[in-house]
């Protein structure tokens, strides 16, 4: 009864969406797209001078909100008012609570211009409930700078039902899937990471922590990502789309063969690894229910290691997020499907009163340099300062862990190639973006985009579904061979092998269209 007990709360608390739980194009290969000019003509910028003045609403996930993001709003303000006559209140929501305050935002006909959108978190269920709108007139009228920036393939990634909902953000275009650990405790105990090759492999490493780190959690987890999800989303399966939907095609697979992913042997071994590391103490206890970021954790010095999705500079990356020096375990290799390609874009809400405008201050954000910076990484002299031309540090005295704007989010807006890098950063790092774009494996399924219409429902209600298990599964809580019957059978029960079905077809029809080309 205490099992049952408790597995109703988790499933009674957890708030992931579907898509969460698996974490967070048309061309044979991906090339990473050219950096566009900072600027256009005086022309174009008078011209947007004159406009009406608009107040805009930019919403994204993040983590804490930075102290100073209102001095950073101020000297966005400042040049927006110049550029195109507008003011923008930057809104970050945590990710936590990002499905219950978004959903809210639409379910009031709350104003706001700009949403953060992915093939992971709500893009097939905001085209489906009509909550975004159709951008390609809008790009063709206000988006030159964008359409110069990014490879066609890029921006035709995000249309859906033969509109574009998405621009996507120009950075890298695969992923690689591991273990993001703390570098200072690797190297104290004489880790030796080159042995790794699977997850099994941490064992001893969890172990080594939790004998000699009293009060350190050795692999920090939360109810929406953890090695399960992270593993099983795009590091062994295609995920096809981000519906929510169970339907996925084995990486290894050489065939268009659509399958549930529960189902699969691979899903059901790392579920049963993680409910053995949470039985030994390797996991934190409320790690189905936490919605803490997990590098929150290893910054406040109470957990060593976490997973997540890698790609080049990742370590440095992370370095900056936990205020520690980290290194990075790779499981799986680079890889490449229409969900990577579409892992971070921005909407236009339906419920903006000036999407041209929008579109103006995201054309912005791929060919204005100095605007883009400022957005990633705060205002010069007080955030950062410059050591070379491209290359910044932070300001003598300061550091991760004090600076006033920290946001570290440049993977989200516009062009990555203009955004600065750190002192610390690889010198090569954008060269290192190309060549791991290029040698990445490329999904069988790459340029599909499934579209939900006629299994909505069962959309939805599969996604519910998922939500109601999350935590429990992917914190190992529970165990799986308890508690996965359960949940292949209300999968079953809301319309999930009806989804498969769809996604099949549609994924026939679109083969069977690329061998008449």
């Amino acid at each position: 009864m205490k099992l049952i007990s408790k597995l109703a709360h988790v499933l009674s608390t957890s708030l992931v969406c579907s898509t969460l739980l698996l974490s967070c194009d048309n061309a044979e290969t991906v090339p990473l797209a050219a950096t566009s000019p900072s600027s256009t003509s005086e022309q174009e910028d008078e011209a947007a001078a004159k406009l009406p003045p608009y107040q805009m609403v930019m919403v994204f996930p993040s983590g804490p909100v930075p102290k100073d993001l209102p001095d950073v709003q101020d000297a966005m303000n400042v040049y927006l008012k110049k550029k195109i006559n507008t003011t923008i209140e930057l809104r970050p929501i945590d990710f936590s609570v990002w499905l219950d305050k978004t959903n809210l935002m639409f379910l009031s006909n709350e104003k706001f211009d700009l949403l953060f959108t992915s093939s992971w978190l709500y893009l097939g269920q905001e085209i489906a409930k009509q909550q975004i709108i159709p951008l390609d007139d809008l790009l063709h009228q206000y988006g030159q700078g964008i359409t110069n920036t990014l490879d066609p393939t890029y921006i035709e990634n995000g249309r859906v039902k033969g509109s574009i909902y998405g621009v996507v953000t120009n950075k890298e275009f695969a992923s690689t899937k591991g273990i993001v650990m703390r570098k200072d405790i690797v190297d104290k105990y004489n880790i030796d990471l080159s042995t790794i090759r699977k997850l099994e492999d941490f064992e001893p490493i969890w172990k080594t922590i939790q004998e000699k780190e009293p009060g350190m959690v050795p692999l920090q987890v939360k109810y929406d990502r953890s090695p399960l999800t992270v593993l099983n989303g795009y590091g062994k399966f295609d995920m096809l789309d981000s519906s929510g939907g169970p339907g996925v095609i084995d990486r290894a697979s050489k065939e268009l063969k659509v399958i549930n992913l529960y189902e699969t042997p691979a899903y059901l071994h790392d579920a049963k690894i993680m409910h053995n590391w949470y039985q030994a103490g390797y996991i934190n206890k409320d790690g189905s229910t936490t919605r803490q970021d997990e590098f929150e954790a290893v910054k406040a010095g109470k957990a060593f290691a976490y997973s997540q999705s890698i790609k080049p500079g990742f370590d440095t990356q992370e370095s900056r997020n936990t205020g520690f020096p980290m290194v990075t375990v790779e499981l799986t290799k680079p890889y490449t499907t229409t969900g990577d390609t579409t892992s971070a874009m921005f909407a236009v809400p339906r419920t903006s009163q000036n999407p041209e405008r929008a579109m103006m201050f995201l054309n912005l954000l791929y060919r204005d340099k100095y605007l883009l910076n400022l957005l990633d990484w705060g205002i010069e002299g007080k955030h950062y300062v410059k050591i070379a031309d491209n290359v910044i540090d932070y300001p003598p005295g300061e550091s991760a862990k004090t600076i006033g704007y920290n946001l570290n989010l440049p993977w989200i807006f516009g062009n990555q190639l203009n955004s600065y890098t750190w002192a610390t950063d690889d010198p090569d790092l954008w060269e290192k973006y190309r060549i791991f774009n290029e040698t990445a494996d490329k999904s069988i399924a790459l340029g599909f985009v499934f579209n939900p219409d006629k299994v909505k429902n069962e959309v939805i209600a599969s996604g519910n579904v998922l939500l109601q298990y999350a935590g429990a599964l992917n914190s190992g809580e529970f165990d799986p061979d308890l508690i996965l019957p359960s949940f292949l059978k209300a999968l079953k029960a809301a319309g999930g092998n009806k989804v498969i079905e769809e996604k099949q077809r549609q994924l026939d029809a679109w083969a069977a269209s690329r061998k008449q080309k």
